[in-house]
């Protein structure tokens, strides 16, 4: 007998990769569990499968960077509770960063991949469901998203949730009207733009050594740094909220053409986000 949950949770995080860089994402994840009836008639009780499910997801994946340990090009070390690695991303230069281990979730895999996750999940959950589950299966989808969208990373040190984590992302649809009609050149420009981008905010910034930028901040969970090529890098002088992303692209759009009127709704992952006019 098989048991499903679709669509469990969706999870924001972002993770490296050897050209990409850091790439902020969003996944849904849903699960099947294979298993004999118990007593009650069930493979295991729906309650039990989406609050453990749910809570280990939030915990080990969800806003935090996804490292492959098993990649030869990372190095990485543990100081004290602490993650300190670099990872070269192609032609573009290296990226390093320093931060609490809670961070970070190291996967075993040469690769970040849904399947690679999906994998390494299963051989961390498999021991916490009860005996009669025989077989898990985990799988990881991004949303169905058939115009512009971008995938960006981003920390908000003043958040006091894991939002603080200098990187975590999403991947988000961009929606803008211009003069009231929806303008599919204004958002594939700023899908162009944003590929994989980091977007930073100023006052973190505490070098731009040559072609790479180095922000640090300290947060409720600690001091966290990140040096990356300043081509990954998009700067603006707001902290990097959905809402302050919003207004930022439509303040941009409105000074590039004054005589139009824009409206902006940015997304945040899956489903959320914020709406701004200029």
């Amino acid at each position: 007998m098989q048991l499903f949950v679709d669509n469990l949770t969706n999870l924001d995080f972002s993770y490296l990769h050897p050209t990409r860089g850091v790439v902020g994402e969003t996944w849904l994840a849903s699960v099947v569990l294979d298993g004999a009836l118990d007593e009650q008639g069930m493979v295991c009780d729906f309650g039990i499968v989406k609050k453990m499910l749910r809570e280990w997801l939030d915990n080990e994946i969800d806003h935090r960077l996804l490292v492959p340990t098993q990649a030869s090009a990372l190095t990485i070390s543990s100081p004290a509770d602490r993650a300190s690695l670099s990872w070269p991303i192609s032609s573009k230069g290296t990226l390093s960063t320093d931060c609490p281990e809670q961070a970070i979730a190291r996967v075993t895999a040469e690769s970040i991949t849904p399947e690679s996750v999906g994998q390494w999940a299963i051989t961390q959950l498999q021991p916490l469901f009860p005996q009669s589950v025989n077989k898990l299966s985990l799988t990881f989808t991004p949303e169905t998203i058939t115009t512009p969208f971008y995938h960006y990373s981003h920390g908000l040190k003043k958040h006091g949730g894991n939002c603080q984590r200098i990187a975590h992302g999403h991947r988000s649809k961009i929606e803008i009207w211009r003069n009231g009609e929806l303008s599919l050149a204004d958002m594939s420009a700023w899908a162009d733009l944003w590929a994989d981008i980091y977007i930073g905010t100023e006052e973190d910034v505490v070098s731009t050594q040559g072609e790479h930028t180095a922000f640090v901040y300290t947060a409720q969970q600690g001091e966290f740094s990140l040096k990356l090529p300043s081509a990954c890098v998009y700067m603006i002088d707001t902290d990097t909220t959905v809402e302050f992303i919003a207004q930022h692209i439509a303040d941009t759009l409105k000074q590039q053409h004054p005589a139009d009127s824009f409206t902006v709704k940015a997304y945040e992952g899956l489903a959320k986000g914020a709406i701004a006019s200029s």
